[in-house]
């Protein structure tokens, strides 16, 4: 007896909660105003969406018994659509005087043209370390390509002739090899070209309307070489740069949020047709390289110091003259880890050189900044260890010694996997370094519309002395 009042309350409770929520559901329905409720935050959201749409035309909503591989079509298609990454980059290319850019490589401008024909030749970019920074060579040469490209199958960015089209404008300007062959006086000079050069691009940019439409943060600014663009950098820091690291720029002219890191361009050879295992790698760490360094560099004299008994170790002074470049290579391609530790700035090319080494990247450096990290986990194939760390005794050798052939496997083949978005290649190819770039710059767009968008909100509004109303645009710049 007791069991059936129980139960009978139960029913007469839950019958009441239910006709109270109905009553509460049809007040609001219809004392209410039709938007006051959105019907798709609650619970079956899909069941009263319907009901809501037999009895309205104001709203079109899916229905719960539409099919479901219709509606994950739809979806698909329209996030397909949405992803900034499909969509091809529009990039309005300056026609710079040739002086700023392929005769920095000793070609010679025909009348009065700005740019090589390069479907007959592309002129070269000097080598050695010169081409670790020639990251504005491949972008420009991809630009120019990309007229003549029969399909944009692969392509992440395109070249059109009106800036009002244009996502982004391109300044091709090849700072760094401005910087590395022309920054020393000339006889009879009082200036240097670099400096001469950097003095006519601000002033070039300056009296465009395009830069004085946005205040220049739509352009994009290549300066990879740590010194390169040294008296023009704040004078022109709207715009995004792209950067090897930051560690020669205040936060206020160069960041993360508003520019974009691009790798190196590797040195030594490509480790192609790589069948090598943990086995047959007989070295377990690798660093060739200068050990005297400046800032943040100073760990590589006390890492020598710590590690230079260490019999299956490798770690020596080396650069690039005579067969530095060769013996780097085959050591890189016989270790099973290359150190990848903090120089003059927090990055260095060693870096992509392990990773097109297929050797996995020990990453000493607590400032570096790395490409596409907003898409790519690097703790896939590399390994980071801070500096106050790597400086404990026989902290860093445990650590590279505790991991085993499994995991080391895991992060190798990763790395073969990777290797393609470090490969700067003409013509460029799908998701090479051009590419990835290129595709790194479209993610900065919706931050750069927003911020333009944002700007044009205010106007001020004056009285004239004639009793007259104006409005004055506030500058672009201004938010």
């Amino acid at each position: 007896m007791g069991l059936l009042t129980r139960k009978s309350l139960l029913c007469l409770f839950l019958m009441t909660s239910v006709v109270f929520i109905l009553s509460w559901f049809f007040v609001l329905r219809w004392t209410g105003p039709h938007h006051s409720v959105d019907f798709t935050t609650l619970p079956n959201s899909k069941l009263f969406a319907l009901a809501y749409n037999e009895d309205s035309d104001e709203y079109s909503v899916m229905s719960a018994s539409k099919d479901k591989e219709e509606e994950e079509a739809t979806w698909n298609k329209h996030s397909k659509n949405c992803d900034p990454i499909k969509k091809i980059l529009k990039v309005f290319m300056y026609d710079l005087p040739p002086e700023f850019h392929f005769e920095l490589l000793g070609w010679k401008a025909e009348g009065k043209n700005f740019w090589p024909d390069i479907r007959a030749e592309v002129p070269e970019y000097p080598g050695g370390l010169n081409l670790q920074h020639s990251i504005e060579y491949w972008l420009t040469l991809d630009l120019l390509n990309s007229e003549f490209a029969e399909n944009l199958s692969g392509r992440s960015a395109m070249r059109v002739h009106n800036s009002s089209e244009a996502d982004v404008l391109f300044v091709p300007f090849f700072s760094s090899i401005c910087y590395n062959r022309f920054s020393k006086l000339n006889p009879n000079q009082k200036k240097s070209t670099n400096y001469l050069l950097q003095e006519k691009l601000v002033k070039f940019l300056m009296s465009q309307e395009e830069w004085n439409k946005s205040g220049g943060r739509d352009h994009i600014i290549v300066a990879h070489h740590p010194n390169s663009l040294l008296d023009a950098r704040t004078k022109l820091w709207p715009a995004i740069y792209i950067l090897s690291d930051f560690g020669r720029y205040p936060p206020t002219v160069a960041n993360i949020e508003k520019d974009v890191i691009a790798p190196y361009r590797h040195v030594i050879r490509s480790f192609v047709d790589d069948s090598s295992d943990f086995d047959s790698r007989p070295t377990l760490l690798y660093f060739q390289g200068a050990l005297y360094r400046k800032d943040g560099g100073i760990i590589r004299q006390e890492l020598f110091y710590m590690l230079k008994d260490e019999t299956d170790v490798h770690f020596s002074f080396g650069n690039v003259k005579k067969d530095g470049i060769k013996q780097a290579t085959k050591g890189m391609h016989s270790s099973k880890f290359c150190l990848n530790i903090a120089g003059d700035t927090p990055s260095s090319n060693r870096l992509f050189d392990a990773i097109v080494s297929h050797c996995i990247p020990v990453i000493i450096s607590d400032d570096i900044e790395l490409p596409y990290e907003d898409v790519l986990d690097y703790s896939e194939f590399c390994i980071f260890v801070r500096t106050s760390d790597a400086l404990k005794k026989n902290f860093l050798i445990n650590l590279i010694r505790s991991i085993g052939k499994e995991e080391w496997t895991r992060k190798w083949k990763r790395l073969k996997e990777v290797e393609n978005f470090y490969e700067f290649r003409y013509p460029s190819k799908d998701n090479d370094a051009v590419q990835m770039i290129w595709q790194a710059v479209s993610r900065k767009v919706p931050a750069i519309k927003r911020k333009l968008y944002r700007a044009r909100r205010f106007s001020r509004t004056i009285v004239s002395r004639q009793g007259e109303v104006m409005s004055v645009d506030i500058p672009r710049n201004f938010w």
